[in-house]
């Protein structure tokens, strides 16, 4: 699935857009999660410290 979403990106004005992933330990289980989303390169570092 996420080859089809960097494949998608890549076409039109994706050019600007990183898919990032962080791994985020639940406060519930104490297990690791993944966390993805998109957003623009500009904020990449920005969504890293949230």
């Amino acid at each position: 699935m996420a080859k089809k979403v960097v494949a998608s990106l890549q076409k039109g004005g994706g050019k600007n857009h990183t898919k990032v992933i962080k791994m985020v330990k639940s406060p519930k289980t104490g297990a690791y999660m993944f966390k993805e989303e998109i957003v623009l390169n500009e904020k990449v570092q920005e969504w890293m410290k949230s």
